[in-house]
């Protein structure tokens, strides 16, 4: 009864090695004309996806160096990691964009705000994490997403009232005004 057994499983093991072998090259032809190629690329979030509610005021907008263009795709990098959307990306862009320019501040002496660091401006004292955290990208970007994910409703408010909801700042409208450079970063980088 093994010996049949063994010669059934071997015979169907060749028949399928066989049949891989035979069919397999065929089945992995692709279609690379441009057209095809077209067709396979991730189509970049709409502007109806990135500003839900439109934006507030009079909007901001800064050039960005190499760095702040590596903390933006790092920021989109770990809030795919959290497994939430676009929408909260433009938030943590948008308040990063706001509390630091997009640039990983240290400790600035007199003109920190206590002891506030990192993209965020998190801070130590505030239980956001220890300095090495707060100012590693990923780390600071998790914190406000996992900030954020405990605001409820958060999908359905305008960008400042989320970002204030997480950061509690002094100036919770100042968030409004980087509204539609987040979104445009958002759009440029989700897909690359």
């Amino acid at each position: 009864m093994n010996t049949i057994l063994r010669r059934s499983v071997l015979g169907i093991a060749g028949l399928a090695l066989s049949t891989g072998v035979v069919a397999g090259p065929l089945a992995t032809l692709t279609d690379t004309t441009p057209a095809a190629a077209a067709a396979v690329q991730v189509a970049k979030p709409d502007r109806d996806t990135l500003i839900p509610h439109g934006t507030q005021g009079k909007q901001s907008r800064i050039d960005l160096g190499d760095e702040q263009v590596a903390n933006v795709k790092a920021i989109i990098e770990a809030t795919k990691k959290a497994g939430m959307d676009e929408r909260a990306a433009v938030v943590a862009i948008g308040t990063s964009l706001q509390e630091s320019k997009l640039e990983n501040l240290g400790h600035l002496g007199a003109r920190n705000d206590h002891d506030s660091q990192g993209l965020f401006q998190q801070r130590p004292s505030s239980g956001w994490g220890t300095v090495e955290q707060i100012t590693d990208p990923a780390y600071s970007t998790t914190a406000f997403l996992n900030g954020l994910k405990q605001v409820e409703g958060w999908q359905d408010m305008p960008l400042t009232e989320a970002a204030q909801k997480v950061q509690v700042s002094a100036y919770p409208f100042h968030y409004a005004q980087w509204e539609t450079q987040a979104a445009d970063l958002v759009a440029e980088h989700w897909t690359s």
